[in-house]
């Protein structure tokens, strides 16, 4: 028999004891008034002679992380959402039956304590148990080095013991919520409206991406998970919703990596009457507020390098990013023949199939994204790339885009709408064929309602799409996707 095995069993050997002791291994009878956190709080700082005075009953409960048993007392450490605290048990306090229970506990157990607060000779802010009670019994030994648990596979694989072992994964997830809440009060004060739309599209539009397929049984027809919200978002505006924005996830059949998840977070906004200039001055507003509430300054580190995210952040066009960084001359870049060149000097793979727009941006993928590492604002993309957006007054060939890049990540898109129905028919005939010519399956489908509905005369406006999951692992200075994804996706074993 293996070694978990052989103390499962034994743990299930304590199950059976419990229960002909009579005693109830997974009641719900014991109700808390307080957290370790709030423990600590108010009494951290107060000596031994004053917590002498402090007469109060507190109730815990929580998972037991520790044991240090001397027979008629014992010691364990008490681990719930907020921290965790030292834990007295003695037999003149609780009583010899409840001391005989605390016998047959393990690690990994979850109880709920009754008791006084005081100080051990060493220091220790310490529980006092006047009572103890199991309230789950745990019937599998956490991991061997569980409170250090490092093995990858099992932290994403069993989260829940990555909780449990890992207080800093714990924080992670605290502070992607307070993220998502920092945005959505950003957003509200501004008179966005939230909303929701649907996540099975008929016609998978709004990015280009390979879908995942299903199907309604009771349409009889197949379905698509959405890989983006923006074409239902840009009906709302045409509703007369002029501001809105979604917080949701989006699906895209596509491969996986430290940057990427099948499925993923993504906050996408509208605003009527604005530009791409307006966005970017509110997407940098936006990101440095939170990284003032959330981080509390401006300057932090990612992954080894400082990140400065004070105002006002660089603004590069697409070709000025190239020279600037791929260290490329503008006649290597305007030019298919001396682009595919250079592309394939640094390495890129080229099919022979890509426009000069697809070997620009593969080149600006490969060698500028990387080294993106402050805050910076890449505009002007090619319009062959930019499908939905409007073209730049000045330059045709350009749209009035952005993207935002911040620790080497692109962490936000943007860019003013294409609302002309005529021209964006146009765009989405051009695409089609490009999707025939490398033989995409899916996608070729034109929207004719989002069409029709453009036909009602849609307000000039900007809209951006911001990752979520890659923002908190910039401001919790994760180095992958899966880190700040819950229950990130994985092959199977």
């Amino acid at each position: 028999m293996e070694p978990i095995e052989e103390l499962r069993q034994q743990q299930l050997k304590k199950l059976e004891e419990l229960r002909r002791q009579g005693i109830d291994p997974f009641p719900n009878d014991f109700r808390v008034n307080t957290t370790t956190a709030e423990i600590h709080r108010r009494f951290q700082d107060l000596p031994a002679e004053e917590l002498e005075k402090v007469k109060d009953c507190f109730n815990l409960a929580g998972r037991i992380v520790s044991i240090r048993s001397f027979g008629k007392a014992a010691f364990f450490h008490l681990q719930d959402r907020k921290g965790k605290i030292q834990v007295y048990v003695k037999k003149e306090f609780v009583g010899e039956e409840a001391l005989e229970l605390f016998s047959c506990l393990d690690i990994g157990d979850l109880v709920g304590i009754s008791g006084i607060i005081f100080r051990t000779k060493t220091g220790e802010l310490t529980v006092r148990a006047n009572e103890i009670k199991l309230l789950a019994k745990s019937l599998r030994p956490l991991p061997e080095k569980w409170h250090g648990l490092r093995d990858v596979e099992t932290r994403y694989r069993q989260r829940y013991l990555d909780l449990i072992a890992n207080p800093s994964v714990r924080e992670i997830f605290y502070k992607r919520t307070k993220i998502i809440q920092l945005l959505r009060q950003f957003l509200d004060k501004r008179d966005f409206l939230e909303v929701e739309t649907p996540m099975m599209h008929s016609i998978p539009g709004g990015a280009a991406a390979r879908p995942f397929k299903t199907h309604h049984q009771a349409l009889g027809i197949d379905l698509y998970l959405r890989i983006a919200p923006e074409l239902y978002l840009k009906r709302l505006l045409i509703g007369g919703l002029e501001r809105v924005y979604e917080i949701n996830r989006n699906f895209r059949n596509e491969g996986l990596s430290t940057i990427h998840n099948p499925e993923f977070t993504l906050l996408e906004f509208y605003q009527a009457y604005a530009t791409y200039h307006d966005l970017m001055n509110l997407t940098e507003e936006m990101l440095t507020s939170i990284a003032q509430e959330v981080l509390g300054e401006m300057k932090f580190s990612y992954q080894g390098q400082e990140i400065d995210l004070t105002p006002p952040w660089p603004r590069l066009t697409l070709l000025q990013a190239i020279e600037n960084y791929g260290k490329a001359k503008a006649e290597d870049l305007l030019n298919k023949e001396n682009a595919a060149r250079f592309a394939r000097k640094i390495g890129l793979e080229l099919s022979g199939k890509e426009s000069l727009a697809e070997i620009q941006v593969g080149i600006f993928d490969m060698i500028v994204e990387p080294r993106l590492i402050q805050p910076t604002f890449v505009t002007h993309y090619p319009r062959e790339v930019s499908p939905l957006a409007r073209v730049d007054e000045k330059n045709p060939e350009l749209t009035e885009r952005f993207e935002l890049y911040i620790g080497g990540l692109e962490i936000a898109n943007a860019f003013c709408e294409l609302n002309d129905p005529l021209e964006q028919r146009e765009r989405f005939n051009q695409q089609q064929e490009r999707r025939r010519e490398f033989e995409a399956d899916e996608g070729l489908e034109i929207d004719e309602d989002f069409l029709c509905a453009l036909e009602y005369a849609m307000p000039p406006a900007a809209g951006e799409g911001i990752g979520i999951d890659r923002l908190v692992m910039i401001f919790t200075d994760s180095a992958s996707i899966r880190e700040v994804i819950i229950f990130p996706q994985l092959r199977p074993k």
